[in-house]
């Protein structure tokens, strides 16, 4: 690896919260989830104000997508059940999520960058990773330059790490948040990287903290230390020399400019469980939502799919899916509710279903395929 790497990892802060608040000024400087339902929205009061709701009125099974910096003061965090978070912090206002207002302003941010430094790999809505080894400036003036064009064309701040390598960077970009600017070198691993959780290595998940614990490796420092023989008896050969060289501040990724996804997918948790037969209008309309989005998805994307799929889960969290593949790739909404609803006559209904969702897979560049236009329908779909 060269010592002359420049790598920065950017993350918006608390992004969702954050777009919803320049909706919503008047919820600065409070507690706010975002991750309700429809029925959530803001109403107007008879005062001409916006009456917003509160986590304490909260009944269903809907997971925080987001919260601000104020919320997670409360130990709310992502993913965690909103009636839970309704126990921590009551008085929390609540939002429904807009992914139409985040993604726009995430192209927003991602064009904004791109103008200064273009060698971006995206990682997803709210992150990229930025090569600027090959930009003259110095990386304090670069991250300065880069965090004032994201907040001219968005109203948003970030958060930046730069060091020699992605590990580093995006542990980096999560040191002083919000509105962070973060330099690592080799030479900050003691003070800075090692003092850290192993949660803190991007990989190493919950069940993997875990185990390490288990072994008495609580840091970063901890886990430098260890034997590499001790871990490749609990983790095997591969992870355990991934683990080392984390630990020691290693990485030789570069930063990937180009990638094509392998599907694109919508799904969606339901508020009650919902029958095939007695709820068969509402979960058909859910149903075609959720084809009519993928389709979208793709067309937005630039590309159509010959592999379609289904997600269930039932009531007893079981998860099934089924695949079915056309001739022809495609992005008609039709095409692929007709395909997915194939796939569901393969499907046990006779229980009730928690969670449903539709995939398209194997991929093309739209550009290089002919539209595939629906076929007839053949038959009554389960719904």
């Amino acid at each position: 690896m060269s010592p002359e790497r420049r790598i920065a990892h950017l993350d918006m802060d608390a992004f969702f919260a954050s777009v919803e608040l320049l909706r919503y000024p008047e919820l600065c400087g409070k507690p706010v989830v975002v991750g309700g339902r429809a029925i959530d929205r803001p109403t107007l009061a008879p005062d001409g104000t916006l009456a917003f709701a509160r986590l304490s009125g909260y009944v269903g099974r809907g997971v925080i997508t987001t919260a601000t910096y104020e919320a997670r003061a409360f130990g709310v965090s992502s993913g965690m059940g909103l009636m839970k978070a309704a126990r921590l912090a009551p008085d929390a206002l609540l939002l429904p999520a807009d992914f139409d207002a985040y993604r726009h302003y995430s192209r927003r941010f991602k064009s904004a960058v791109a103008t200064i430094a273009p060698e971006i790999e995206d990682r997803g809505i709210d992150e990229i990773y930025l090569d600027l080894t090959p930009l003259p400036e110095e990386s304090l003036v670069l991250a300065h330059r880069i965090k004032a064009a994201v907040r001219e064309a968005t109203g948003l701040s970030c958060s930046i790490g730069i060091a020699p390598n992605k590990l580093l960077a995006k542990i980096g970009s999560d040191l002083d948040k919000p509105d962070g600017t973060t330099l690592l070198s080799p030479a900050d691993l003691p003070t800075r990287i090692w003092p850290l959780p192993v949660r803190k290595i991007n990989g190493v998940g919950p069940k993997a903290a875990a185990r390490l614990a288990s072994l008495g490796i609580n840091t970063i420092a901890e886990l430098a230390r260890a034997d590499v023989e001790i871990l490749q008896a609990h983790f095997g050969r591969s992870y355990a020399a991934w683990l080392n060289a984390s630990a020691h501040g290693l990485d030789d990724r570069p930063v990937v400019t180009t990638s094509e996804p392998r599907s694109i997918s919508r799904e969606t948790t339901f508020d009650r469980d919902l029958h095939a037969v007695h709820d068969r209008a509402l979960l058909s309309g859910i149903f075609t939502e959720l084809c009519t989005r993928v389709a979208a998805d793709l067309r937005r994307k630039g590309y159509v799919g010959r592999g379609i799929g289904i997600k269930l889960r039932y009531q007893d969290f079981r998860t099934l899916t089924r695949d079915h593949t056309l001739t022809e790739p495609t992005d008609d909404p039709g095409v692929i509710r007709r395909a997915a609803g194939e796939c569901l006559r393969r499907a046990p209904l006779d229980q009730r279903l928690r969670l449903l969702g539709v995939r398209v897979g194997t991929l093309t560049p739209a550009s290089s395929q002919p539209a595939l236009r629906p076929p007839a329908l053949q038959g009554e779909l389960p719904f």
